[in-house]
């Protein structure tokens, strides 16, 4: 395992704790649901950009579900628990928070944020770090529970059962859309999946562009070039 780099200072993303203290629980989901997962990663892919992304970071990485087959190198989070098993998935790990990235100005051609923009501080501030440390003519990958989907709603609703989703805050399709045109980003695609139940799908969902059906929207955006 690599060692994590310790950066200093304050850590300000809320929600640190639950991922902390249920790592293996966040981690079983995936395993459990291994069709939604798959479905997940097939609506980044469809989303990539023609060219090989080099170098890629995924802001909140967790435990690097996403990054390492997706091939993105770099992952920041502030929960050094999972950091820990995201670099035993290859994935190099850096800790900090998505509103004070550890990353030089255009250093990456790609940015990734899965499942990790209800837990951040400010979602304008997050936008405008993950615009700034992309190249010109990066890109931007956002992959999310809408708000408003059938997922999001009973997340929504049964949020107090949920470690993870107690303290969160869901963002609807127009709401990112907007923070993005805010934070300077261009040209922004969408794609969806999870129009079934994840735990009822005995294998991968299917990928259709646009939002307002399925529950995993993933939203792709350009910085100016």
């Amino acid at each position: 395992m690599r060692a994590c780099p310790d950066l200093g200072g304050p850590l300000t993303m809320p929600i640190t704790t639950p991922f902390e203290e249920h790592t293996d629980r966040y981690d079983d989901w995936f395993d459990r649901h291994e069709a939604a997962h798959e479905s997940e990663l097939a609506a980044l892919r469809a989303e990539f950009p023609a060219t090989d992304p080099d170098p890629a970071v995924e802001i909140g990485v967790g435990t690097g579900r996403f990054a390492a087959p997706l091939g993105v190198g770099l992952g920041v989070d502030p929960a050094p628990a999972m950091l820990a098993r995201a670099a035993d998935r290859g994935v190099w790990p850096i800790r900090g928070v998505a509103e004070a990235l550890p990353l030089r100005d255009d250093g990456v051609a790609l940015a990734l944020l899965v499942t990790t923009i209800c837990f951040v501080d400010d979602l304008d501030r997050t936008l405008a770090e993950a615009a700034r440390v992309l190249r010109p003519g990066g890109t931007l990958l956002v992959g999310f529970v809408d708000r408003d989907s059938p997922l999001g709603e009973r997340y929504r609703e049964k949020r107090a059962e949920n470690p993870f989703y107690r303290d969160a805050t869901f963002v609807s399709v127009p709401e990112l859309l907007d923070a993005l045109d805010r934070a300077g980003f261009e040209a922004p695609s969408v794609a969806q999946t999870l129009f079934t139940d994840p735990a009822a799908l005995d294998g991968p969902d299917r990928v259709e562009n646009g939002w307002g059906d399925g529950s995993f929207v993933v939203v792709a955006a350009e910085t100016t070039a």
